[in-house]
């Protein structure tokens, strides 16, 4: 490079543009905290390169030199922003002081000498490299990669003026080398900032789906699987397992409607969570929980027999009992139809057989559990097992 004025015009001309489609891009998408200090970054580097290629000495190059410099420590800030949680060595307060410091020094610098400053050219270095060391020893996550990649290119910009010191060099002095260094870094630095925004924005979208599938197929109220998504995972199970090896439970809370007139729907929607949490307890990992609706839930007891199932619905409903007190609910009883899933029948059918039972125990005096037999159209009910405490 010769430092040629048609040079330099293109070297600031790809700059403008760098900065031109940074703005563009950013005016698009979301905006997160420390973009604009990029943007500023880059546009103040243009300016530089810009006052540089028109006014290479005197007090023209003395204020090219000031904002050339400042871009490395402007885009360390962005990047605190950008990453607040991520810990950085140092402080936005020391990144500012440095290169308040690198300045001053710069402009005695310049004032004391009628020459191309060098110490100039060693507080841009200074700061080039103060600001990839920082990178250098940030968070090792693989979020961070891109930004190490900055912080190499920091350093090779850092030494980019040493070219025009070489005895070789026909550069009459360190300014044209140091517009080109400046171009290239700030180039990759806008380049890194679009992939963060990029990649942050692509981690938040797959958050955004995995909220609204568990959205989709999770009860929010009682935090287990709604309807739809229980009888999903129950045909899954009953596919994998040996046919007649499941049971199903069909249960909800007696006087329901009682407890939201009497005591509020808050205090509804504490039982519903209740009964939930106790079911929950007393499940195994393979074992499938559902809400059907309203004070209605269902269970799917993998490799278990109606006994089991006896035994199931006893400990729910006495956690249910136990707990009730503290979570301010009168006494709450629960009425359990439950059915051993036959060879090839489906979840429905299970179901419709299930909730039969249920409507039986209700018959018998509700908090029992019954167990049916048989087909749909020709049930058979086991004797009524009683549950707990019946509310007075």
């Amino acid at each position: 490079m010769n430092g040629s004025p048609e040079v330099l015009d293109i070297a600031t001309a790809a700059l403008a543009v760098a900065a031109v489609s940074l703005t563009a891009f950013g005016l698009r998408r979301r905006r997160y905290e420390g973009w604009r200090w990029w943007v500023v970054a880059l546009w103040l580097t243009t300016a530089g390169a810009a006052i540089g290629s028109l006014w290479p000495t005197g007090a023209g190059a003395a204020l090219a030199g000031a904002l050339l410099m400042q871009w490395p420590l402007v885009t360390l800030v962005g990047l605190r922003r950008f990453h607040p949680r991520q810990a950085m060595p140092g402080s936005e307060r020391q990144d500012w002081a440095v290169l308040a410091l690198a300045m001053l020094v710069a402009a005695v610098g310049i004032v004391a000498s009628a020459q191309d400053a060098w110490l100039a050219v060693g507080c841009s270095m200074a700061v080039h490299l103060y600001v990839a060391g920082v990178l250098c020893l940030g968070p090792g996550e693989r979020d961070f990669t891109p930004v190490r990649w900055l912080s190499v290119a920091m350093a090779l910009v850092a030494f980019a003026p040493v070219v025009a010191a070489l005895p070789q060099s026909e550069l009459p002095s360190a300014l044209p080398v140091r517009i080109a260094a400046a171009v290239l870094g700030a180039v990759v630095m806008a380049f890194v900032a679009i992939t963060l925004v990029c990649e942050r924005t692509e981690r938040q979208l797959r958050d955004s789906r995995r909220r609204l599938r568990v959205l989709a197929n999770q009860d929010t109220l009682t935090q287990v699987p709604n309807r739809r998504h229980f009888q999903e995972l129950a045909d899954d199970a009953l596919l994998q397992d040996e046919p007649g090896t499941a049971v199903l439970l069909n249960f909800d809370v007696d006087h329901f409607k009682k407890i939201n007139d009497l005591f509020g729907h808050a205090a509804g929607d504490r039982a519903l969570c209740l009964v939930s949490s106790a079911m929950l307890e007393n499940l195994r990992a393979q074992d499938v929980p559902g809400r059907q609706g309203g004070d209605e839930f269902v269970l799917l007891l993998r490799r278990a027999t109606t006994e089991h199932a006896m035994g199931v619905a006893a400990r729910i409903v006495a956690e249910v009992q136990r707990r009730a007190p503290g979570q301010q609910l009168p006494t709450l009883s629960m009425s359990f139809g439950m059915v051993q899933i036959g060879f090839g029948e489906g979840i429905h059918a299970a179901m419709r057989r299930a909730d039969q039972a249920m409507y039986e125990a209700k018959r018998q005096g509700r908090s029992r559990a019954v167990a049916a037999a048989g087909n749909e159209a020709r049930p058979v009910f086991s004797e009524s097992q009683r549950l707990g405490l019946t509310p007075a």
